[in-house]
């Protein structure tokens, strides 16, 4: 590994440590009315830009009689995330499939984390700029692959899959060697300015299709190729929270219903609000372009993520086999209806 890399990856591990660190206390359970909500990177996380942008949560708790006060929290990482939920500095957790199914397993009498809702679905790509690899089966040592959290993020739970798939269940982590967990905004920036040895991004919108706009970058791998449409990122809370805090949970859960109705009929309007919220540095016609992908769906309500549950489940990453989608996610007064 280069020494430019390295300094990479050794900044990024400080400041995710860091992070970290500042998460580790539990604090004291939230009361009725507050709730802290912790995010990612990309498009995907557009609903919660929306909620955000709109005020919705506390529009919904206003409806019920309860002044909400809401705490937004940007991290990186599935495995941030998870400790984050865990440590009792967040409520509602955003991060992919991957670390939903690792947090739900190891919660099962203690926590009882599960899903809350989708996020929508949305296609990830594997990219590299090394022209030798076309197909998942040409990577070797003189690859590294980005993502955001090795072993557990849903990109590594993808590439996993994808191995499984190409050489039998036995050699499901044969690729994880090659992979080094950088952020999406900092592994898009290494990737479009080259000179390092980071040469592949498991990435998500809008990174994928900015990264895309270098020549010497292409699409290895298609998430809708591997497992068809599905819902890649979700969000999760403890049983607790939802139990303790059911105005709160509900105003939360109807703002996100009510963003998904607007980003799905208004793509101009949701472009506007990621930009605004987020302060991207991206075209509003080439953001607006992305959003517009058929393949694109804002929705609560997920799609085909058993799959994934199944196959974790089968060679061992997690220990409790879901029988269906339903027993990692919440079902409330209005169930979800989903897969």
């Amino acid at each position: 590994m280069s020494n430019a890399i390295s300094r990479l990856a050794a900044s990024i591990g400080l400041g995710l440590s860091l992070i970290a660190g500042s998460l580790v206390a539990p604090t004291a359970a939230q009361a009725e009315g507050e709730i802290r909500i912790a995010e990612q990177f990309g498009i995907v996380y557009l609903l919660l830009n929306v909620v955000r942008d709109q005020q919705l949560i506390e529009k919904h708790g206003k409806a019920q009689g309860v002044d909400i006060k809401v705490d937004w929290t940007q991290l990186s990482g599935g495995a941030a995330i998870n400790d984050a939920l865990l440590s009792g500095s967040v409520d509602i957790a955003g991060a992919g499939v991957g670390p939903l199914l690792t947090i739900w397993d190891r919660t099962q009498g203690r926590q009882n984390v599960k899903a809350v809702a989708s996020l929508g679905n949305f296609p990830y790509y594997l990219v590299s700029s090394n022209p030798n690899v076309k197909t998942i089966a040409d990577l070797s040592e003189k690859d590294r692959i980005a993502l955001p959290a090795v072993g557990v993020s849903v990109q590594s739970r993808f590439l996993q899959y994808a191995a499984a798939k190409q050489w039998g269940d036995k050699e499901y982590a044969r690729l994880d060697k090659f992979t080094l967990a950088v952020p999406h905004p900092d592994a898009t920036a290494a990737l479009l300015a080259g000179g390092t040895e980071l040469n592949a991004h498991f990435s998500n919108p809008p990174f994928q299709d900015q990264v895309l706009a270098n020549p010497n970058v292409h699409v290895v791998l298609n998430t809708y190729d591997l497992l068809g449409p599905n819902s890649p990122t979700v969000l999760f809370a403890t049983e607790k929270f939802r139990k303790d805090n059911p105005k709160t949970y509900k105003a939360f859960v109807d703002a996100l219903a009510e963003a998904a109705d607007f980003a799905q009929n208004d793509k101009a309007a949701a472009a506007d609000t990621y930009i605004r919220v987020t302060k991207a540095k991206i075209d509003r016609e080439a953001l607006l372009k992305i959003i517009d992908n058929p393949q694109y769906e804002f929705s609560v309500t997920p799609k085909n993520t058993y799959p994934l549950a199944e196959f974790l489940y089968r060679v061992g990453a997690i220990k409790h086999k879901p029988e269906s989608w339903k027993d990692y996610f919440f079902q409330d007064e209005k169930p979800l209806q989903g897969s």
